[in-house]
């Protein structure tokens, strides 16, 4: 039987940067994968010659002092990646009910462009934004003491008891500009009742710092990763799909039981799973039945629908911005759409590609679309859905085209073909539940109910992963140096963090 220091169950992000921390500093990683390939939801696939992500469209905080560029550079990232800032001036355009309003990078260029459209609001956005600054300092406090540690600390963190939609509507009764301030939360699949103003303003003030996108696709930053834990004596096995951990009499997971039976052997494990497949695979006494209901009982995310299309050569412009389009007044409601009228609302991008910065050659829009509405397909796998599921996903993808062409009628004259995903496809491409886009589901109403910290009541398993804390990039990067503190001790790599 292989035995290792660590292992680490699934390739994420946060998997990979569990992965890359730990094995630069000694430990004998191996990272197990059940599929062909690395990087959860920061996959890419190339079809036609062009480069899709599978989730992961911009990335913000890159800026020099910022604090994703901080962790890349503890990462060994910098320099490295193919990166494209972003209009400066308008990296997001959001349409409302058929108008358009522009979000720029740069706090004071933030406030004056908005002021364009909102004239008697400056007060309103000046508010706005010194609450996002405060989130900010509250990142920083985590880099010198870990204030988002554990629970302890988190319970008192007003912000994860703060509800996004109240605390718009309490520094402006302009309800065009609560909308517009909302426009984002399809990047956290927010709903009014119960998203916790922390996650909008994490997400939200890092692209206002600057926003990025990956040049041909983010599944660079797996591959700089994985090279990495290679460099540092890692194993990264591909294929490999663990079906048990396995616990010796005290509770202790001992090994980990792959698809073929065979038993890896290691000190510590890491998941990087949903947190409720890792409990489905792990029969150990040490988890109380408690646990396990309240780890189950937590809901999850919506999912999508997403159509790629490759676009004729030297046709359709490239575009340095994302474009949110929203049929009616209320950014809140996509979720809660009607069959009749779907899709409402959608977020659409031409990737940015290094054959050309003129003309796009994908394009990718993505829309809301209900797990229940593919519940006659979810015992299937992927290419053996049958003929009816292929008719249902055209089906969507004209309807979807339909409303694209409402903003840009001749978008069809520019199709060369299309492919497209569903919340099975991401089920089953991304190990999430349901197809979830962003995991857990944060509740400002019951923070604690979905905050699950990276120690667990076995000594030697962990949690990481976009579940943990937060998701995206940052989320996920702040996620992965707790989990690793757990080894290390926080201090000792936020000092890493900082000398970088």
């Amino acid at each position: 039987m292989q035995k290792f220091d660590v292992i680490i169950v699934g390739s994420g992000l946060g998997g990979m940067i569990c992965g890359y921390i730990l094995s630069k500093e000694g430990y004998n990683v191996c990272i197990l994968e059940k599929n062909h390939q690395l990087g959860g939801c920061l996959q890419t696939f190339e079809r036609n010659k062009c480069i899709f992500d599978t989730g992961m469209h911009y990335v913000g905080s890159l800026d020099e002092g910022q604090i994703l560029n901080k962790f890349f550079k503890y990462f060994d990232l910098n320099g490295k990646l193919k990166l494209r800032k972003m209009d400066v001036d308008s990296f997001d355009i959001i349409q409302i009910a058929g108008k358009e309003y522009k979000y720029a990078q740069g706090y004071d260029n933030f406030i004056e462009t908005l002021r364009h459209d909102f004239p008697n609001e400056k007060e309103a956005l000046i508010k706005y934004v010194d609450k996002l600054k405060e989130v900010r300092g509250s990142l920083d406090s985590f880099m010198t003491n870990g204030i988002l540690h554990d629970a302890n600390n988190m319970k008192n963190f007003e912000y994860f008891n703060i509800n996004t939609h109240q605390f718009l509507k309490s520094i402006t009764n302009n309800y065009e500009l609560q909308n517009v301030l909302a426009g984002l939360n399809a990047l956290y699949a927010g709903h009014p009742d119960t998203n916790p103003f922390y996650l909008h303003a994490v997400i939200n003030n890092s692209l206002i710092e600057s926003s990025w996108r990956f040049v041909d696709g983010g599944s660079q930053l797996i591959d700089h990763l994985a090279a990495s834990i290679i460099a540092h004596g890692g194993t990264i096995l591909k294929k490999c799909e663990v079906k048990k951990f396995v616990s010796d009499s005290s509770g202790e997971i001992k090994y980990v039981e792959l698809e073929n039976k065979e038993q890896l052997e290691a000190k510590k494990f890491i998941s990087n799973i949903h947190p409720v497949k890792t409990l489905d695979i792990t029969d150990s006494k040490l988890i109380r039945p408690a646990y396990r209901n309240r780890i189950k009982s937590i809901e999850n995310t919506t999912s999508v629908f997403s159509l790629y299309i490759v676009l004729k050569e030297n046709f359709f412009k490239y575009f340095n911005y994302n474009y949110y389009y929203y049929k009616n007044p209320n950014v809140w409601s996509l979720q809660t759409y009607r069959q009749d009228t779907w899709p409402d609302g959608y977020m659409l991008y031409t990737p940015a590609h290094s054959k050309s910065e003129e003309y796009a050659d994908c394009l990718t829009a993505i829309t809301y679309l209900k797990y229940d509405e593919l519940k006659q397909w979810e015992n299937t796998t992927v290419e053996n859905r049958g003929q009816d599921y292929i008719d249902f996903k055209q089906q969507k993808a004209e309807r979807f085209i339909d409303e694209i062409e409402n903003k840009f009628p001749d978008i069809r004259s520019h199709i060369k073909t299309y492919y497209t995903s569903t919340p099975l496809t991401y089920r089953d491409y991304t190990g999430s539940v349901n197809g979830s886009i962003y995991g857990i589901l944060k509740d400002s109403n019951d923070p604690l109910k979905s905050f699950i910290i990276p120690r667990t009541r076995i000594p030697n398993l962990f949690l990481t992963g976009q579940n943990i804390n937060l998701h995206g990039v940052l989320g996920v990067s702040i996620g992965s140096v707790q989990t690793c503190s757990e080894f290390l001790g926080l201090n000792y790599i936020l000092d890493k963090i900082k000398k970088a």
